[in-house]
């Protein structure tokens, strides 16, 4: 592991949100012409946004995590 950044879990949210699916979970959370499709998707999106941000932030807590113990070397015991 060479870096810090969360690429696996940035690159799976992008995927999702990009997907025919994705889009239309966005398009009927936040550009529907009717406001009861937007107010029963936003809450689901914004739910969904929130899951993806903390999954990307334990992803990156992992690497720090392993990334320091690694540059601290073998300790023996």
């Amino acid at each position: 592991m060479t870096s810090r950044w969360p690429w696996i879990s940035m690159l799976i949210s992008l995927i999702l949100t990009l997907s025919p699916h994705g889009r239309e979970i966005i398009e009927a959370a936040f550009f529907a012409g009717e406001a009861l499709s937007r107010n029963i998707w936003a809450p689901i999106a914004l739910t969904i946004f929130a899951i993806m941000a903390v999954v990307i932030l334990i992803e990156w807590l992992i690497r720090t995590y392993i990334f320091k113990r690694r540059a601290r070397g073998a300790t023996t015991a």
